[in-house]
């Protein structure tokens, strides 16, 4: 079920999708999810209805729907309040189950947490969308498995919950683990920030793959790297991050992290729960943007991955916008048209591995344009920094002397007060 409002165009310049491909979008999800999909709708509007969402014509629709399809689960492509969920819910009848676009994406999310940071991000943003809306009615998030995140799937629900008491001590108990899953992250988090101090020690570039979800970001982690991430031609496939070592066409080593997908409306609870995750976008070096040139709404889907980057502060860096699926276009002509539309872009195919040493150089061109060039002479007792400065920088010339191994070439700003004591 969508809605559209009247006064807002259909593309919009607000980057909001048609109402009629966010339905689709929305349907993907549902049958990621494995629910089977009977049908869709959806209703202008001139404001929201504070009660319902829709108006009232349109819930007396679905209920005539209800009886025509036999449906058992009703999906909103916007988020619902608690009132608005409960009030549908009733008006529909007991058997329906009322769901928005943030339980369905939790649900998936919550199957595709493998790690355990990923289990424990995803629990805590189910327990905060959960807890005001816990009634007599359990929602499907009810059934947790051992304490740990839902793993049910969106159909089996409506069981009846217990009493208003035992409501009470639910929210209580939401509320003491929405508590330790806080904590829990936060050592996460410290664990994170030690590992990428050693990482800045050993001065290794990190390139974050970002992209809409289902763009194949996967799929290039794979074929650059060798490494055997899942691949599949579903939203949300992967969840946790992937990094691998690369070593760039002049030698330089460089990490590719593999981050989760984005999506439009992307849940703000998810986006705070990922915070531990998406710290790692923030901390990169430079973003490759992965996006698929082959789908309809591609310039949108691009959108609503910088509006995302900008919610974690993470604008500002350098970005490399990867157009794969270029196999896929059934006129390649337009290929150099559509690279026109995105500034610092390549036209690549994952899969078919075409245009990915051009895509690693440019990822190179890009890191090398923040190099200084230094002349330096390290000393032998010092000769950790020798292959650090190859390995961080271009070198030009290297020689030996009695005091040491004289360099010259280009390093990266950042790292010049490591070897600021031996300029020559």
């Amino acid at each position: 079920m969508g809605i559209e409002l009247k006064n807002r165009g259909a593309p919009s310049p607000d980057g909001r999708w048609p109402v009629e491909d966010s339905l689709a979008e929305l349907a993907q999800l549902a049958r990621t999810a494995g629910v089977e999909v009977v049908g869709q709708t959806y209703q202008r509007l001139e404001s929201i209805n504070p009660a319902t969402l829709i108006g009232k014509g349109k819930v007396e629709e679905l209920v005539e729907y209800r009886r025509k399809l036999d449906y058992d689960v009703l999906i909103f492509d916007e988020e619902l309040s608690p009132r608005q969920q409960r009030n549908l819910e009733e008006a529909l009848g007991e058997s329906v189950k009322v769901l928005d676009r943030t339980a369905l994406i939790l649900d998936i999310f919550a199957h595709h947490a493998h790690t355990r940071e990923g289990a424990l991000q995803v629990e805590l943003a189910q327990y905060e969308y959960r807890l005001p809306r816990l009634t007599r009615r359990w929602t499907h998030l009810a059934r947790q498995a051992g304490g740990g995140a839902a793993r049910g799937g969106v159909a089996g629900v409506g069981l009846r919950g217990p009493g208003e008491t035992q409501l009470e001590t639910d929210r209580r108990e939401i509320g003491r683990r929405i508590a330790r899953l806080k904590r829990e992250l936060e050592q996460v988090r410290t664990h994170r920030r030690g590992y990428r101090r050693r990482r800045q020690k050993a001065a290794i570039p990190v390139v974050a793959i970002v992209g809409y979800t289902n763009a194949g970001k996967s799929t290039l982690l794979n074929a650059i790297s060798d490494a055997d991430v899942l691949v599949e031609d579903k939203l949300f496939a992967t969840l946790d991050p992937t990094t691998r070592r690369v070593t760039l066409p002049e030698g330089r080593e460089v990490l590719f992290t593999d981050t989760v997908g984005f999506i439009q409306k992307l849940p703000t609870t998810l986006v705070a729960a990922f915070r531990a995750t998406l710290e790692e976008v923030a901390e990169a070096n430079l973003l490759l943007h992965v996006v698929d040139i082959t789908h309809p709404n591609a310039l949108e889907q691009s959108r609503a991955v910088e509006e995302t980057l900008a919610e974690i502060e993470a604008t500002g860096k350098p970005v490399v916008v990867a157009l794969n699926k270029i196999d896929k276009l059934k006129n390649p002509s337009l290929i150099q048209e559509l690279v026109a539309e995105f500034p610092n872009s390549l036209a690549i195919s994952a899969r078919e591995r075409l245009g990915l040493t051009e895509l690693l150089s440019r990822v190179e061109t890009v890191l090398n344009q923040e190099l200084v060039y230094v002349t330096v002479c390290i000393p032998y007792h010092e000769g950790s920094l020798v292959p650090l400065f190859h390995r961080q920088g271009t070198v030009e010339k290297e020689e030996h002397s009695k005091e040491g191994t004289i360099l010259a070439g280009r390093l990266p700003a950042r790292y010049l007060e490591a070897f600021r004591r031996y300029l020559i």
